[in-house]
């Protein structure tokens, strides 16, 4: 986290910039009244700051003005907005004072919650400002959602953040990370979530877009990023709308065959479901950030590396703060009614069954298996070879494992399944329902040749140079660990 600094008022905010006579731009909001020049107008000295505010509120004058996109509440329809405004403001005042003016242009278009209470209340706010008169213009663009229950107070959050924003860009732009961080200034993560965010232009040329997303979650803006396989940062309602969705929780430091064939066998499985046959499907590779704070600090590189090598192979990868799998799939369903698959190995599927993870809840493990399974949400389990559970004491008699056993003797042809691993007998009853009601199913037609691989034993390879780690990960991968030289990879010096 950052070093304690002191935090500014939302009034003071808009004040300092009002008196900073360089400042000068325009708002242009559309949806929730004109809160965030309110704040400006309220403070005192707007009219060292303003040189337009406009809200055209109509779609026909909307659309006169910006031209038309897709959805008036959109990232397109902000970018429209922006280009406009800005292009205005540099052409009727360029001239005049530019040569001792930073203009900027703040807008947004929101839906904030209506009077019936009945949709979605979000919203995109974005910023294009000059770093130097007379020079290029850099963007900080954003979606945020609402949550508080009343319009009113809705719009007071809009504004507030708002100014964060136009603060956070205009005085921290040089410093990203406390740019995030301060878009929270004065509000909390219970009345608005930030779950998107790109810093584009010459101000934030050295800045990874994805490393800021990461930020969102860590500083609980929101519990979960979405970034595309070239890298680009996702908005995870426009991803998830509507759709079937498959995941496949898992460190992947680095992705290996085991995790590609885990995937690609249960979408095999998932698109042939009756609730799923004939949908288009958004099969995601998604992370903790429990994972990634494993070793106590979050280490960017290894973190991007392991983005990168997703993306190269073709994949959607999900960054949350979600540790239970309850909480995965209710994430989700806030953007879809559609079925919900989740690909796990054994291992997770015994960590799922271990109650001390429950212990917060007043129902215990049975409610957060109510959680997880309500609405058609569907486990597809990955086979593990036994040697990797040590099940046997010396007499021969089973050991339970995270409350996990299995009824077959040691040997290595025996493959754990979903079908021959049991519970312990306490919640027997409970997995034998879930198996029989098809809430968990065995994933079939997996490679069992590589069901030796791990990825921790592939990270020591690499580290420790022995090359037979290159059987163990996709050619692609292979590739780039190379060309990158992650993971502690060194080459071979002849």
């Amino acid at each position: 986290m950052s070093e304690q600094k002191e935090l500014l008022t939302t009034n003071r905010k808009a004040l300092t910039i009002n008196l900073d006579e360089p400042r000068y731009g325009t708002f242009a909001e559309i949806g929730a009244g004109q809160e965030v020049a309110r704040v400006f107008f309220q403070a005192g000295g707007a009219s060292g700051t303003i040189a337009k505010t406009i809200s055209a509120y109509d779609m026909t004058f909307s659309d006169a003005i910006y031209g038309k996109a897709p959805r008036y509440v959109s990232r397109e329809r902000l970018g429209l907005m922006l280009d406009h405004e800005y292009h205005l403001l540099i052409e009727r005042l360029a001239a005049q004072r530019g040569d001792r003016t930073t203009f900027f242009v703040f807008a947004d278009t929101v839906s904030a919650r209506n009077f019936k209470g009945t949709n979605e209340a979000h919203g995109w706010m974005g910023i294009r400002f000059q770093t130097e008169a007379g020079g290029p213009s850099s963007d900080v663009m954003l979606h945020v959602r609402m949550w508080d229950k009343e319009n009113v107070l809705q719009q007071q959050a809009l504004g507030i953040i708002g100014v964060n924003l136009i603060y956070g860009a205009l005085y921290y732009h040089g410093d990203p990370r406390r740019l995030v961080e301060s878009l929270i200034d004065n509000l909390s993560n219970d009345r608005i979530e930030v779950d998107m965010l790109k810093l584009t232009g010459p101000a934030f040329q050295n800045v990874d877009n994805r490393l800021m997303s990461l930020l969102l979650v860590q500083f609980g803006l929101t519990n979960a990023v979405m970034f595309g396989p070239d890298g680009d940062v996702l908005q995870p309602s426009e991803v998830l709308h509507n759709k079937p969705i498959l995941v496949e929780r898992g460190s992947f430091r680095p992705v290996t065959h085991v995790n590609v064939d885990m995937l690609n066998c249960a979408t095999a499985q998932f698109v042939q479901e009756p609730l799923v046959k004939g949908k288009a499907v958004v099969v995601l590779m998604e992370i903790t950030m429990n994972n990634l704070l494993a070793a106590g600090e979050l280490d960017a590189q290894d973190f991007l590396a392991r983005v990168d090598l997703l993306g190269d192979i073709g994949f959607n990868v999900l960054i949350s703060n979600y540790s239970e799998y309850y909480r995965l799939t209710s994430y989700f369903r806030r953007y879809t009614k559609e079925m919900i698959g989740v690909a796990m190995g054994i291992n997770n599927l015994i960590e799922i069954f271990n109650e001390k993870y429950y212990e917060n809840l007043e129902g215990g493990i049975l409610e957060s298996f109510g959680r997880l399974f309500r609405n058609a949400v569907k486990l597809y389990v990955y086979p593990m070879r036994q040697e990797g559970f040590d099940l046997y004491s010396a007499a021969g008699q089973a050991v339970p494992v995270g409350g996990i056993r299995t009824n077959h003797a040691f040997s290595s042809a025996v493959l754990i399944n979903a079908k021959n691993v049991q519970i312990v007998d306490h919640l027997r009853n409970l997995y034998a329902h879930l198996l029989e009601a098809h809430y968990i199913d065995c994933i079939v037609g997996f490679d069992p040749t590589i069901l030796h691989i791990f990825s921790r034993d592939v990270l020591r390879r690499i580290k420790e140079g022995d090359a037979t780690w290159e059987r163990m990960v996709p050619d692609a991968v292979v590739t780039a660990i190379k060309k990158r030289q992650l993971f502690g990879y060194t080459a071979a010096v002849n």
